[in-house]
């Protein structure tokens, strides 16, 4: 009875302290605008009996009853704002982040009359409706106003069904269905750099024989000077904020003293400067056990992500290959023999150690069909389960893959060799021959509308409610709460059963938030917090900031992967017209809705994209959205060795940027291919591969362990150095190191001069590729970088 009620203690502990671990994420708000945002989704707690203290800058309304909080900066409100709240006898604060975001006006003059006429692009998620545009003058020209932060942006009219690209602009890209999209860019005028950026760490002996921690910032404000108060000061010690006798500033310097025991307490460190309605970069210092986060540690911020479909990955026990019989079936959509065994086997002979990846995501390992199927869009294709999206029985392997036992095995192996490992979550659907469906039919909506059209794949239409096949029973999640508790629970059985450590999210948008926020509690109530075990769960979300955000957050999911960043990222890369500038104000503009150091999946293809090498090659136009058909009748093959280096290129830029890099598994070497189930050709290995596809490999492989080895490009902080046509310079640094990545996507060598900041006192730098020294004077370092190339240099 003694170890029970010791253990309740301290559960119940760890409930109450839940609000200081789970770091509350700032909250992104324009001026003027009401957001809302459920307090559970802020964090975790066994209530919710909060009181917020009144904030002359931003007004709260919170609604106990509801959960909701409703948020109003005022219209001169700009910059981060602290919001202090009493959560028992605790107080705490939480971060808002305030941004005055332009005025544009898109003005279109229709040649004929339109029934109803929107807007829509890239601003929106390519919402067709939300966006009405209004003659209110009777001129003919009609207008839609929209707020936009700088970036780039897509946009079209849409008139009575019909879309139309906008007849005044120019400026114009093929969007890859046979159309065109208008561009439209909204530049940075801030020319003036406002930044906080870490100086350095002392651990000082005091005289009573305790440890000081120093930790010292230089506030950078080319703007409004650089003399600061305490008052400009914003700190946070987890979700509390640190006493002000903590500081000591002297001109533009900026030292936070924390003890060893004060520092023991806290996980995360979070400071930033406000001063006259602009603000800084947050800074994170992350802890663990006292200490600054190291190599020694595994935060997932130190995740570098594998993902690989079990069937197309490596043959390891030929006695499970029993392809589908079905005589329209091609052999490309048919199982390939890929099991756990051969996952196991790569385990086992280092490939994944090798690489440098330290979590792999499995592709669904649910019992599929023993039968092909046929794709509702023409030309009708007929398809097996090989992909594992099909599950006919919740709570068993597919036999073609291994046992249950088995994948415990490859679980427990990754595990022996420091890997964690991802579970691929169907939740939205599973196949009509599952029994769940026979038996609980009311728990699954309608194949077809009021209106008598088949709901299939209205993916924006009818969000919540689409079927992917008329074979793929969908849900209701908004209407059965029965069905939400059986899902969920469900994946926590399969999380219990084989020890992985958390979930790859499928279909994320088409499911309600409030399935999320159910399984997100159970996983804390049973898991996280008995267990101490931080489960790590990221989302798929086709769709704008504003939906994808939507579910990241403590009560959802921990991320998502950046579709937005991608889409900018992919043409930067393989055009050489469009500048780093594009890609500079993309990653900044999801600083401030995912934060700076945040868990997003950053990725260069996936099983749903087209392979990064396809476009590169040539073989597809980077517009390109759907390549399908090329996929069958002409797939596409790496024919120049150009095409690796871009590829090199990219994984440098996916490796040295925040957020999570991950790979899709052939990327590595190069291997191409289209749309599915082209991009899910069957993996290569060793003697299999070209001489090129080896250098990439070896290279490729020196890119990821820099990642692993150096907790800058994990932790670190973002400074732009330069952005522009050829060259993307950026600084990452940390309390540990400070790294150059320089990018050169230009076809010859470029000479660079870079100015380093006065104040970082760089007396040389130090190639980590190649080992080679180059020094600085007065701050300037001039280096060459050879044509599509990369290297990371050591500030020294």
């Amino acid at each position: 009875m003694k170890f029970l009620w010791t253990n309740f203690l301290l559960i119940t502990s760890f409930i109450f302290a839940q609000i200081q671990t789970d770091i509350i994420k700032p909250i992104a708000l324009t001026s003027g605008k009401t957001d809302s945002i459920l307090i559970s989704d802020l964090f975790y707690s066994k209530n919710y009996d909060v009181k917020f203290d009144k904030n002359e800058k931003v007004k709260i309304h919170y609604n106990k009853k509801s959960g909701m909080i409703k948020f109003t900066p005022n219209l001169d409100a700009s910059g981060i704002y602290l919001i202090d709240f009493n959560l028992g006898k605790e107080k705490y604060s939480l971060i808002t982040r305030t941004k005055k975001l332009k005025e544009f006006i898109f003005k279109f003059k229709p040649g004929k009359n339109y029934k109803t006429l929107t807007l829509f692009g890239s601003f929106n998620g390519w919402d067709r409706g939300n966006l009405p545009m209004k003659d209110e003058n009777g001129d003919g020209i009609f207008e839609a106003k929209v707020f936009l932060e700088p970036g780039r942006y897509e946009y079209k009219f849409f008139g009575d069904g019909e879309e139309i690209v906008d007849p005044n602009n120019p400026n114009k890209k093929p969007n890859g269905f046979g159309d065109f999209n208008s561009i439209f860019n909204v530049e940075d005028d801030s020319d003036k750099k406002i930044f906080l950026h870490v100086d350095k760490f002392e651990n000082i002996k005091k005289q009573n024989k305790q440890y000081e921690n120093v930790f010292s910032f230089i506030y950078e404000n080319q703007k409004d000077g650089n003399q600061i108060t305490k008052q400009n000061i914003i700190a946070l010690a987890d979700n509390k904020k640190i006493s002000t006798d903590k500081f000591f500033i002297k001109e533009n310097k900026v030292e936070l003293h924390l003890n060893d025991v004060e520092l023991k307490k806290i996980h995360t460190i979070r400071i930033a400067i406000q001063k006259s309605g602009n603000a800084t970069n947050i800074q994170s210092i992350f802890l663990k056990n006292g200490k600054i986060a190291n190599n020694n540690n595994f935060l997932w911020n130190d995740a570098i992500i594998y993902s690989l479909m079990i069937d197309r990955f490596n043959d390891g026990d030929k006695s499970l290959n029993k392809p589908v019989i079905h005589d329209s079936l091609s052999p490309k959509a048919n199982y390939m023999g890929g099991d756990f065994q051969g996952i196991i086997n790569k385990l086992n002979d280092g490939y994944f150690n090798k690489l440098g990846v330290n979590t792999i995501w499995l592709s669904p390992v649910y019992d599929n069909p023993d039968k092909a199927y046929k794709e509702s869009p023409a030309p009708h294709r007929w398809f097996s389960g090989y992909h594992g999206y099909w599950p006919i029985n919740s709570f068993n392997t597919e036999e073609k893959f291994g046992s249950l036992e088995k994948l415990k095995e490859l679980v427990s192996t990754a595990h022996k060799i420091g890997i964690k490992i991802l579970l691929d979550v169907v939740a939205n659907h599973v196949h009509e021959e599952n029994p769940i469906f026979k038996e609980h039919k009311d728990w699954f909506g309608s194949l077809y509308l009021p209106d008598g059209r088949k709901n299939l794949r209205l993916w924006d239409e009818q969000r919540l409610t689409t079927w992917f096949e008329p074979y793929l029973p969908k849900f209701n999640y908004v209407n059965s709460n029965e069905a939400i508790n059986f899902q969920v629970d469900n994946a926590i059985w399969w999380l219990k059963e084989t020890n992985a450590d958390g979930f790859r999210q499928d279909a994320v948008k088409h499911i309600t938030n409030d399935f999320w926020r159910t399984l997100t509690k159970k996983l804390k109530n049973e898991i996280e917090i008995p267990f101490n075990k931080k489960v790590y769960q990221i989302g798929e979300t086709f769709g704008s900031y504003e939906l994808i955000n939507s579910y990241v957050n403590n009560g959802q999911l921990t991320a998502q992967f950046n579709f937005n960043l991608y889409d900018v990222a992919l043409p930067t890369f393989l055009d050489r017209k469009m500048s780093f500038k594009s890609l500079d104000a993309e990653i900044k503009k999801s600083f401030l809705i995912y934060g700076e150091n945040n868990l997003m999946g950053n990725i260069m293809d996936s099983h749903d994209k087209n392979r990064f090498m396809a476009f590169a090659d040539g073989d597809l136009d980077i517009s390109q959205w759907s390549a399908i058909e090329e996929g069958w009748n002409n797939p596409p093959q790496v024919d120049n060795e150009i095409s690796y280096k871009k590829a090199k290129l990219y994984y440098a830029y996916m490796n040295a940027i925040p957020g999570i890099p991950v790979i899709y598994y052939g990327s590595e070497f190069g291997m191409t291919g289209a749309s599915d189930p082209d991009n899910r050709r069957m993996m290569k290995f060793d003697n299999e591969l070209s001489d090129y596809e080896k250098q990439m490999l070896n290279d490729v492989g020196k890119i990821i362990n820099l990642r692993k080895e150096h907790t800058a490009l994990r932790y670190g902080d973002f400074l732009t150095i330069n952005a522009d046509k050829r060259i993307f310079a950026f600084v990452r640094s940390d309390f540990n190191e400070r790294i150059l990545v320089v990018l050169n996507k230009s076809l010859i060598p470029q000479t660079i001069k870079i100015d380093l900041p006065e104040f970082y006192k760089i007396k040389s730098v130090k190639n980590l590729l190649y080992n080679e020294t180059n020094l600085v004077e007065g701050n300037k370092l001039k280096i060459k970088v050879n044509e599509l190339s990369y290297n990371f240099y050591i500030l020294e």
